[in-house]
């Protein structure tokens, strides 16, 4: 091998290490959570028809935290680790009048706290999974979006440990 050869060896190596790295970090979504339902349910929401939000939002929320994120609910301060749940579901009408059931999963959105990995959206991943599915959805653009609503509230958490 001669030296110019070894050079264009060694920087095809170094180019092709790079890409590597560079895609490994593009993907900031937020892993799906297996077996979220035996966490400690946090609290659960009824948006209604009457809210300007239920074309988008509607439906019954159960929220969910692992063991950081209900440390994080008590003390206000979450640490790494914590992971945030809300199950949303369709609701339905039961054949009893006045009683409302939960229908199918509209979505699951997730929120994981990664201070290093996430440090450009406060530390916070945030992915959103359709219906049932376990693939994520959101690229670049909606992870900022949810960000930039979450900065708003404190600790970019909505809701409250119930009491």
């Amino acid at each position: 091998m001669t030296v110019g050869s070894m050079t264009k060896a060694t920087l095809v190596a170094i180019i092709l290490g790079v890409a590597a790295l560079a895609a490994a970090g593009a993907d900031d979504s937020a892993p799906y959570p297996t077996q979220f339902r035996g966490w400690t349910h946090v609290k659960s929401t009824l948006v209604g028809p009457q809210s300007p939000g239920f074309a988008s939002n509607g439906g019954l929320h159960h929220f969910y935290a692992n063991e950081k994120g209900v440390e994080g609910y008590r003390t206000g301060a979450f640490p790494d680790g914590a992971v945030l749940i809300d199950d949303l579901l369709e609701v339905k009408e039961a054949a009893t009048p006045g009683v409302t059931t939960e229908g199918p999963r509209r979505r699951l959105a997730v929120m994981v706290k990664d201070s290093l990995r996430y440090a450009a959206t406060g530390g916070w991943g945030f992915e959103i999974f359709p219906g049932d599915t376990q693939a994520a959805s959101l690229n670049a653009e909606g992870r900022a979006a949810c960000f930039a609503c979450h900065q708003k509230a404190k600790n970019s958490v909505y809701s409250q440990l119930r009491k």
